[in-house]
């Protein structure tokens, strides 16, 4: 079973669609109520929601997941049943299985109903019709390359007396990104320093984003959020809510990190923890999702038509 307990809960929806091939006359047959075994499309949509709801304890590898909604819609040809399945969920992995899987046993559940009339009949396709919801929907579609670069403050990587891993995590996942890193350094926890850094390289370098890792916890020597507060000219508190939500559900240490994150010019800085597993904690929450913060900073439009399609989704719940 695949790990998926480093991704972050998004809206996951997904439609499919399963058609079956029937007689004209077994289609009229439904039309008009005559099915040996009652109506059969009241009992597939049933059964539908059904698989939907239970898709894990069909498909081995599937996740337990907690469905929001699972909808079907039926379509009668002149010789064909059309079953529509549309499934949503706020969870860490997509529902295009739980969307098939909800089609598929609602074409069965029609086809074990009507067998008796219509030997003929044939489940011809089941199909994904689109899925969305996770990180490539979120990827970076701006054009060009965002311009990177990564902070790590430590006395004693900086004396050499020990080897940085966290900043190399950091740079490799902008890299993977496909963020150019231009600058890495590595310096002691001291304020002063980290400022003088943070300053040179938004005004003078003018870069995209920088990423800081330590002094964000409760020693003397953990200055960095002090140092950020002088240099950002505004704050975005939701970042470093997202990151101790994030990491309080893999450690209960989470609640002591003083991380911020905020926006000089158009230079969105980020601070995180100096250990290994609060960097990837950190990592995994913000991306590809920062990749937002750069639309809005060069007013980028939204998407109108997908604004209005919520706004009316909303209207009708």
């Amino acid at each position: 079973m695949r790990d998926v307990s480093s991704k972050v809960n998004t809206l996951r929806i997904a439609t499919a669609r399963a058609t079956l091939k029937a007689s004209p006359e077994t289609i009229e047959l439904i039309k008009k109520g005559g099915a040996p075994k009652g109506d059969p499309l009241p009992v597939a949509k049933v059964a539908a929601i059904q698989a939907a709801k239970n898709c894990s304890q069909i498909i081995p590898y599937c996740h337990p997941m907690p469905v929001d909604y699972v909808g079907v819609d039926f379509d009668l040809d002149e010789d064909a049943i059309h079953i529509t399945t549309t499934v949503k969920a706020i969870y860490k992995t997509g529902v295009e299985m739980e969307a098939l899987t909800a089609a598929s046993v609602a074409a069965l559940t029609i086809y074990d109903m009507l067998k008796m009339v219509d030997e003929l009949m044939q489940i011809e396709t089941v199909v994904l019709l689109e899925k969305k919801g996770g990180k490539s929907d979120f990827k970076n579609k701006r054009a060009g390359t965002l311009k990177a670069a990564v902070l790590v403050l430590s006395d004693t990587c900086a004396a050499g007396k020990k080897q940085d891993v966290s900043g190399r995590l950091i740079v490799e996942k902008l890299e993977e990104e496909g963020l150019s890193v231009e600058e890495y350094k590595i310096i002691p926890d001291d304020a002063e320093l980290a400022r003088t850094n943070l300053l040179q390289w938004s005004d003078d370098l003018k870069l995209d984003i920088i990423i800081t890792t330590g002094g964000t916890g409760l020693s003397s020597r953990d200055t960095t959020p002090e140092a950020i507060k002088e240099v950002i000219e505004r704050e975005l508190p939701g970042v470093a809510e997202t990151l101790r939500a994030y990491g309080q559900e893999r450690n209960p240490f989470a609640m002591f990190s003083r991380s911020l994150a905020g926006v000089r010019n158009k230079t969105v800085i980020i601070t995180l923890p100096g250990s290994t597993g609060g960097v990837k904690d950190g990592l995994s929450a913000l991306f590809p999702f920062i990749f937002h913060a750069f639309k809005m900073l060069n007013d980028e439009c939204h998407d109108a038509k997908g604004d209005e399609s919520r706004l009316q989704e909303s209207s009708k719940k």
